[in-house]
């Protein structure tokens, strides 16, 4: 593993969170399994808005560039997810579920009954699973180029990943992160918590299959997908219609099959999946609140 030095990644959480709305308050919530770190922001008689970030490195930091905006209409609940970097101490969170267990008792710890979620990649992975096990808590969910949740991994993206996954160091994360994001600009503060983050000493991260064809067959929780245009994680697939044949992602194909009229699809262009949420195109949160109705 790579030497991690906490210092240098607390200080450059601390300089990401400054990049959020001035009235953010961090909150930790005991939960069963331990506490858990959730960055808050927005009217506090709003309604809620539960944000899941990414695995890995991913921190709710991340959702810096969306959250004044997102703030102004909802209480903004950011979570530091178990397993991963952050600030979250939980432990003992070991199946899909555990997580939902976990996710149940962080909204019970805020006094919320009923919440938007949204999550990117892994975090989106989570949301899509409570959203089928708990779908009473879940008022609407977006997901923003979910990971596992209606397809796998494209395979080079995967032997890309392997040597970073393996022995995570500054220099691996950063050269990963420029071959996804095609050497896309990436904002230097948030590039620099992704690198301290490399070696985290986090536990295990829950992962699992895809949600089953007759579960989200099933779902009545309004879904809105966002794929990343350039994004290296998802497979293609080829699809045939009276018009001819497309490309699209395959994410997209089985998701439109399987939700039918429960699910909006928007593709995001000019950017990839590990650009996001940082790097999202600047009218990500006005997409965000019009689908959230306010």
């Amino acid at each position: 593993m790579g030497t991690y030095d906490d210092d240098a990644f607390q200080a450059a959480y601390d300089k990401v969170m400054a990049k959020w709305p001035a009235d953010r308050e961090a909150v930790t919530v005991p939960t069963p399994f331990g506490p858990t770190h959730v960055n808050v922001c927005g009217p506090r008689d709003a309604p809620a808005l539960l944000l899941l970030p990414g695995g890995g490195g991913a921190t709710s930091a991340s959702w810096f560039a969306q959250a004044a905006e997102l703030a102004r209409v909802r209480r903004v609940y950011a979570v530091d997810l178990p397993g991963a970097a952050g600030r979250t101490r939980v432990r003992g969170v070991r199946d899909v579920a555990g997580l939902g267990d976990w996710l149940d008792a962080v909204l019970t710890g805020l006094g919320v009954e009923r919440a938007d979620v949204g999550g990117h990649s892994y975090g989106a992975w989570i949301a899509l699973h409570h959203a089928l096990r708990a779908p009473e808590r879940v008022r609407r969910l977006f997901l923003l180029d979910p990971t596992l949740c209606f397809a796998g991994f494209e395979t080079a993206y995967l032997l890309r990943a392997l040597p970073m996954l393996l022995r995570p160091t500054p220099r691996r994360v950063r050269a990963f992160l420029e071959w996804e994001t095609g050497g896309a600009v990436m904002d230097p503060d948030w590039l620099r918590l992704q690198e301290a983050a490399a070696g985290f000493p986090a536990g295990r991260p829950v992962t699992g299959p895809r949600p089953a064809a007759d579960a989200l067959r099933s779902l009545r929780v309004r879904v809105l997908l966002l794929v990343a245009a350039n994004s290296r994680t998802h497979p293609r697939a080829r699809l045939r219609s009276s018009g001819g044949t497309r490309d699209t992602y395959t994410v997209t194909a089985r998701a439109e099959r399987l939700l039918g009229d429960g699910v909006e699809t928007v593709v995001l262009p000019d950017v990839s999946h590990h650009a996001l949420p940082q790097a999202a195109p600047a009218d990500l949160g006005r997409r965000l609140i019009s689908f959230l109705g306010g």
